[in-house]
């Protein structure tokens, strides 16, 4: 997996936003108290961790926990996937949640790139 560029031809920083609801068991636990060490080794950190305080829009059915973490890249974020010390992780991860939905987003300095030419008249 190739990594966005920034403009200085570094990787461009991703976000991986998870949330879920946690399973009538203690497999996430076992996850969490392994997860920090896991993350922190291909370069990722916890910045955010939440617990749903309400629903404000959407259709979506919300989920009670979200945890985002910020990696340098996202061939650090495939390498911490791959990475085979972890291979009995992420099963725990699985089994010890519900309704999981986990997507990346690239780290931007603006909303320019998103919104590009939206909303201007062309002659």
């Amino acid at each position: 997996m190739t990594s966005p560029e920034n403009v200085g031809g570094t990787p461009t920083p991703i976000y991986a936003l998870n949330l879920f609801d946690l399973a009538e068991n203690d497999m996430y636990r076992q996850y969490s108290r392994r997860s920090v060490s896991a993350v922190g080794k291909h370069g990722g950190k916890v910045v955010a961790l939440g617990k749903l305080a309400g629903a404000v829009e959407g259709e979506a059915e919300p989920r009670t926990a979200m945890v985002l973490v910020e990696w340098p890249s996202q061939e650090a974020f495939q390498d911490f996937l791959d990475d085979p010390e972890h291979a009995d992780l992420h099963p725990l991860r699985e089994g010890g949640t519900e309704n999981y939905l986990w997507w990346l987003y690239e780290s931007l300095e603006d909303l320019r790139s998103l919104l590009g030419s939206r909303g201007k008249k062309t002659p």
